[in-house]
């Protein structure tokens, strides 16, 4: 990621350094998780599309680690693996909206809030930004070469209300709570680096 865009990586130092987190990253572009993967400090396991996981790129994402997951259906298979990723102290990072979009967090899926109840791992919410202000003239889907893409790390959070409730109702009041935090920090990153 340094050698091809010039990140701008802030408040790396709240993602904690032991112990297992998620990221909770806006999905505006393509290059976002690999951006959040280069800059990040410590390794991530991100939960990727299984549309993703097609020629080269399959071995070299299940070899960094990477959750293929099947957006269609409740995918087990993935569900074990992430929270093994979690169990095992790990970080996964997670696209809370399930797909590319506006990137703005404004609509949530329930994964998170599960991942988050289930284990009890704090929630960093990651903002990166740039990477959609411009198309690159050689690559059209990518940004331009040596363009500044800003990676903007936020205060890590519990996602429960602290009584340790696991139910239907506890899952949709975190993802409310969530979604309240992601949005402020967004808010956040963009009055920090004014984009």
């Amino acid at each position: 990621m340094y050698g091809l865009w010039r990140p701008r990586v802030l408040g790396a130092w709240r993602v904690p350094a032991s112990g297992p987190v998620i990221l909770a990253v806006n999905h505006a572009h393509n290059i976002d998780g690999p951006m959040l993967m280069g800059t990040a400090p410590r390794p991530v396991h991100f939960l990727i599309k299984k549309e993703a996981f097609v020629g080269p790129l399959d071995p070299f994402l299940r070899g960094i680690g990477q959750v293929e997951v099947d957006r269609s259906t409740v995918d087990r298979t993935a569900i074990e693996q992430a929270t093994g990723v979690l169990d095992g102290g790990g970080v996964l990072g997670i696209f809370p909206e399930g797909t590319r979009g506006d990137g703005d967090f404004a609509s949530l899926r329930a994964g998170l809030a599960y991942f988050a109840l289930r284990s009890g791992a704090p929630i960093v919410p990651v903002a990166v930004l740039g990477s959609t202000e411009r198309r690159g003239r050689l690559i059209k889907a990518l940004p331009p070469l040596r363009s500044r893409v800003d990676v903007v790390f936020g205060d890590a959070f519990e996602a429960g209300d602290g009584s340790g409730r696991r139910t239907r109702t506890a899952l949709d009041e975190a993802t409310v709570r969530i979604q309240e935090r992601l949005t402020r920090h967004l808010e956040n990153a963009r009055r920090l680096t004014g984009r």
